[in-house]
């Protein structure tokens, strides 16, 4: 299984951080060129891999930690999302229902990456504590995940034990 965090603002390197903490191989990317981003994943770890956008989409799971509003960019990448599946790290700050067309924004985020199995989840911890290693003093975090493919939700949960 392959992996890839799009985007490396806090969200995302929080995120690769709990990937380096395992050992984990993850691809970061966001739409700049990698070398502009490459320290600071190396000072991450050496399995926080800088790619470019196109060759972090080709992992199994792409952990979206862009803002909300950059999602149909980023799912623009890619012709046809089969095969993929989505973490949505997202949240709607700020976005009206009305622009969201009544749906909830994991509905608009799952239409714009057509095909792909959609995972909502981290995006109600903050940055902090999700760099922060869980087993510190004994804690343990909790993740919530939706989805409407069971599959695709047990797959991500059973990642996000392991992280």
């Amino acid at each position: 299984m392959s992996y890839a965090i799009i985007g490396f603002g806090t969200i995302g390197k929080a995120l690769a951080k709990a990937f380096a903490r395992k050992g984990i191989d993850v691809s970061v990317a966001t739409t700049r060129d990698p070398e502009t981003f490459t320290a600071a994943a190396a000072a991450i770890g050496p399995t926080v891999l800088p790619k470019t956008l196109a060759d972090a989409l080709k992992a199994d799971i792409i952990f979206l930690a862009v803002r909300f509003e950059q999602h149909r960019e980023v799912a623009k990448a890619l012709p046809g999302w089969q095969g993929k599946t989505i973490v949505d790290v997202t949240n709607a700050y700020g976005v009206s229902s009305e622009d969201l067309g009544g749906q909830p924004s994991a509905k608009v985020v799952a239409e714009a990456f057509a095909g792909a199995r959609l995972v909502k989840g981290f995006n109600h911890l903050v940055a902090a504590v999700i760099e922060r290693d869980p087993a510190v003093q004994g804690g343990r975090r909790v993740v919530f995940l939706a989805s409407d493919d069971d599959a695709a939700a047990e797959e991500i949960g059973a990642l996000a034990e392991n992280l």
